[in-house]
């Protein structure tokens, strides 16, 4: 089962004689064109399978860090970059593809974590200390459009640069169902926080921030 969202029409050219620009003066062509069949690189072919992801806000980007926590240090196992109307429209392709999931094979049942006493929520900075982020991984993947898929214990994210004249993956990433759900919290949560910001914007400092992104949302403190 997969859900695509961003993708678009055809190519949008007007061909009225009338219409058509001075060839001597700069033009501009606005550019349509479908995400499916976009170009899998053979290095994201495979994907990556992560284990809970940590959501980051900044004032004109999301980051998506999706984590692995199967070993000591915890790594970045993948970046994503989304610009904000992207992660509206994932919020709800995700929303969509979790109730199907649920009409299909029931409940998503999450599990019951021990109670490990107050945990406190750490900013962006601290959290990052404790991470492992390779250099290939430090920059992000920029994404416009993504693809959900599940299957009956997993979900997959592809996560699509639409250029024209062709689009590609820029990063296949797997989760556990139960982690998609907290992705989707994360990620409503984030954004509430950033609409938020958005209808009541502070004004400039006087000097640039410690820690230009807002505290990070997600599975964190671990949990599992």
């Amino acid at each position: 089962n997969a859900r695509p969202f961003c993708g678009s029409g055809d190519t949008n050219m007007n061909e009225h004689p009338e219409n058509q620009p001075n060839p001597d003066a700069p033009q501009s062509q606005e550019i349509r064109h479908a995400s499916i069949g976009a170009l899998v690189p053979a290095h994201v072919a495979r994907g990556i399978f992560t284990t809970g992801a940590v959501v980051l806000q900044g004032q004109h980007e999301f980051i998506v860090d999706f984590l692995l926590r199967m070993q000591q240090p915890h790594q970045v196992a993948s970046r994503i970059v989304l610009p904000p109307i992207v992660v509206a429209q994932f919020i709800a392709a995700l929303q969509d593809n979790l109730k199907k999931y649920e009409d299909r094979f029931g409940p998503i049942q999450m599990p019951v974590i021990p109670s490990q006493g107050q945990q406190v929520r750490q900013s962006a900075e601290e959290l990052y200390d404790t991470l492992k982020i390779n250099e290939d991984v430090q920059s992000g993947s920029y994404a416009n459009t993504v693809i959900i898929g599940h299957s009956p214990t997993e979900f997959c994210f592809d996560f699509i640069t639409s250029f024209f004249p062709r689009s590609g993956v820029s990063a296949r990433v797997f989760m556990a169902t139960v982690n998609a759900r907290r992705l989707l919290d994360s990620l409503q949560h984030s954004y509430q926080q950033f609409q938020q910001r958005q209808r009541n914007p502070q004004p400039p400092p006087d000097s640039p921030p410690q820690d230009p992104y807002q505290r990070p949302d997600g599975d964190w403190p671990p949990g599992l």
